[in-house]
């Protein structure tokens, strides 16, 4: 038998998450955001689901995960979200039909001398998030450039927020009202908001709206949000009890000593581990489900697996199932237990199996 921790990809879940998303957008056109392999989801499998239900445009961080989805007969637009970072990837932008980002001069001076066709453009506005994009005081000058160059074809205005996870900051109305002031009187479309943006900025939705994580059914927020419910998690990370111990009180479980048992414990041995994506950080206390019940993680995450805490479920034995993070127990949940955030957990995934259901017309794969 193998081992047996794997990943199962939901494929009706991610459309279900987009319907939502164009339910909350009101028919604002979409942008997939599917880079980092669709957030550890894998790319190609998630761009035919959402090519499939129309989706009006794709983003990926660079163009080499743009050609992967090209190569695999993806016809969606594709933006670069990082744009260009030579001027020699300008003929395979050409070649495999891109958009890009411009966030910085150099780009633009390399687009006046692009001997190609031309480009649809993404002028990135820089609100406060002070990482990439034009200052304020630089825009109507980039975009004017953008506007002169007869290599652009159609530019959208985009901005992106630092802390639209955080409702209590005041951080995002300022963005939104900078972006409005810096943008007023241009007549073009816009496009200002991620999936905290989405479900918690209605008022900036612009044009264009750029999912990424609420695609995978993940909530962005780390408090309750009234949306979380209505989002469905696309994977699930689950493997299974493959030992099980009857430890004393008073004994140390794990790497460090960091959990010493107070009372007679069932202890669980899981075949999961940081070398299959699990955070190393996350503490004793941190939920899993057996068989779909609640229990806690005992002790340290080592590679290859984890502890868990078995005393209140007498019923428990080799082989059940444990849900690390899916259905039931949301990824963002355990990412707050852990420090982290569940895009990072969902990046990390490797050495797993990727089980895929809900493929279109019926068909299941497995990559």
């Amino acid at each position: 038998m193998s081992r047996p921790t794997q990943a199962t990809i939901n494929l009706f879940s991610l459309r279900k998450n987009l319907q939502l998303i164009r339910e909350l957008t009101a028919g604002k056109k979409v942008i997939g955001v599917i880079k980092a392999d669709a957030y550890g989801h894998g790319a190609i499998p998630i761009a035919r689901v959402l090519e499939e239900q129309h989706i009006d445009y794709l983003a990926v961080a660079c163009i080499e995960e743009a050609i992967l989805l090209r190569d695999a007969g993806i016809k969606s637009p594709i933006l670069l979200l990082e744009g260009f970072f030579s001027e020699d990837e300008l003929p395979l932008m050409q070649l495999y039909n891109l958009s890009t980002v411009v966030q910085q001069p150099e780009q633009i001076k390399a687009l006046q001398r692009w001997k190609g066709k031309p480009f649809d453009i993404w002028l990135k506005i820089d609100t406060g998030m002070h990482r990439i994009g034009f200052l304020p005081d630089e825009t109507a000058s980039a975009y004017a450039q953008l506007k002169a160059c007869a290599k652009v074809n159609r530019i959208v205005l985009m901005t992106h927020f630092s802390s639209a996870d955080e409702p209590a900051q005041l951080k995002t109305p300022e963005q939104i009202r900078i972006f409005e002031s810096l943008t007023a009187g241009y007549h073009e479309e816009t496009c200002l908001c991620n999936s905290a943006g989405i479900m918690r900025w209605p008022a900036a939705h612009g044009d264009w709206v750029r999912p990424g994580l609420m695609l995978y059914g993940s909530s962005p927020f780390t408090e309750d949000h009234p949306l979380d419910k209505r989002l469905e998690p696309v994977m699930e990370l689950t493997s299974q009890i493959f030992a099980i111990r009857e430890l004393p009180a008073g004994v140390p479980i794990g790497y460090g000593e960091t959990f010493i048992t107070d009372r007679a414990c069932r202890v669980g041995v899981v075949a999961a581990g940081y070398a299959d994506g699990y955070p190393r950080q996350a503490p004793s206390g941190t939920p899993v489900l057996v068989n779909g019940q609640r229990t806690r993680i005992l002790g340290r995450t080592s590679m290859d697996m984890m502890t868990i805490d078995l005393t209140h479920l007498p019923d428990a034995k080799t082989g059940d199932t444990v849900t690390l993070w899916g259905r039931g127990l949301p990824a963002t949940e355990v990412a707050h237990h852990a420090g982290t955030i569940s895009y990072e957990m969902f990046c990390n995934l490797k050495r797993v199996p990727i089980i895929y259901t809900g493929l279109h017309m019926g068909e299941a794969g497995k990559n």
